[in-house]
């Protein structure tokens, strides 16, 4: 089965640190930080689509001022303590390629970031494909999961989305792709549920028993 996960959220604990760079980009800019909750909202987006819709009446140029600074504020807290893996993660990961599945990732995150952790963490051994949001289209279009389709030739219904938010679940409703929500992520779970996905993570690694009963 080709397994596909999301980065941020459902891998990587790294919900605070995303909301603390974005508040401190915004104090970088002259601007009131948002709350929480509406950073919360955008994580799993590429990044420019996601400061467009916290801030829609920005310009570009303001957009783009902002982009640098979140960056830089995100790799400092980054490099000061890697995010953690939610637990059950790499035990997870381990059991599902030793039993010869092939396991992709489809993130928001950029990327020169993705390959910045994947070195940080030794883990780019683990995944077979990626796809980052500024080489293809950004979540909820489906376009990187359609790449990653064709690129191990299989359809739709012999591979699995895993994800945290409502554009990974959209995503995969669009080309009508089995999906599996995780409770413990930036979105809240009563959000993911109407997207009808085959079950819901409270840990991580209740997905080995998922793919053991779905065969």
């Amino acid at each position: 089965m080709l397994f596909i996960f999301d980065w941020d959220g459902t891998l990587s604990d790294s919900k605070a640190k995303i909301t603390k760079a974005m508040q401190l980009a915004a104090q970088d800019m002259g601007w009131a930080p948002l709350a929480d909750h509406h950073i919360h909202n955008i994580i799993g987006l590429g990044l420019p689509e996601a400061i467009h819709r916290l801030y829609p009446e920005v310009d570009l140029s303001g957009r783009q001022r902002l982009r640098d600074a979140y960056a830089t504020h995100f790799l400092s807290l980054d490099v000061a303590r890697p995010s953690d893996f939610f637990p059950g993660v790499m035990d997870t990961l381990r059991h599902l390629k030793a039993d010869g599945h092939t396991l992709t990732i489809a993130t928001g995150k950029s990327r020169k970031g993705l390959d910045r952790i994947f070195g940080v963490l030794g883990v780019a051994d683990f995944f077979h494909a990626t796809r980052c949001a500024d080489e293809t289209a950004s979540k909820p279009d489906p376009l990187m999961l359609e790449e990653l389709l064709c690129e191990f030739g299989v359809a739709a219904g012999e591979a699995v989305m895993i994800g945290d938010t409502e554009y990974d679940m959209e995503m995969a409703r669009r080309i009508h792709m089995p999906r599996i929500a995780v409770s413990y992520g930036a979105h809240h779970v009563d959000r993911l549920h109407s997207y009808q996905p085959e079950l819901c993570l409270d840990q991580f690694d209740q997905l080995l028993a998922w793919k053991k009963l779905a065969g």
